[in-house]
């Protein structure tokens, strides 16, 4: 069991520094090389893929995320707003930036960091959505 956690949050991390990549437009010739399947990560992160998951609330989705060890909700987060935010940018969909803005604002009280990146994003989706 401890195997399969060490995996998810070996899979969460590597989802969420591809995704900042991304977000930053810095995506590196090797993770392009990889194409990372991102749908495939959330199936086995989940068991379900960003359809399912996004279908969702943010109620809903917490909930799946309090389920974890609480030690691993900042990386739940923080990997759910950069998941929102991408597919925010990509599609343009309110809710995903609604969605985004709350997981980033869950990420930086749960992990007590100062991220000025999020914090920047949050004020982004916070003018997209007043």
């Amino acid at each position: 069991m401890i195997q399969d956690k060490d995996f998810t949050l070996r899979l969460i991390r590597q989802l969420t520094q591809a995704l900042e990549k991304l977000l930053l437009g810095k995506p590196e010739e090797s993770l392009m090389q990889k194409e990372l399947d991102f749908d495939s990560l959330m199936k086995d992160i989940f068991k379900m893929d960003f359809n399912d998951i996004s279908s969702k609330s943010k109620d809903e989705i917490i909930e799946i995320v309090k389920q974890r060890e609480s030690k691993d909700h900042a990386d739940y987060y923080e990997m759910l707003g950069n998941v929102f935010m991408f597919h925010y940018r990509t599609e343009r969909k309110l809710d995903f930036a609604d969605k985004a803005k709350t997981f980033y604002e869950l990420y930086l009280q749960t992990s007590g960091i100062f991220a000025l990146p999020i914090i920047n994003r949050i004020n982004d989706l916070k003018a997209v959505l007043n």
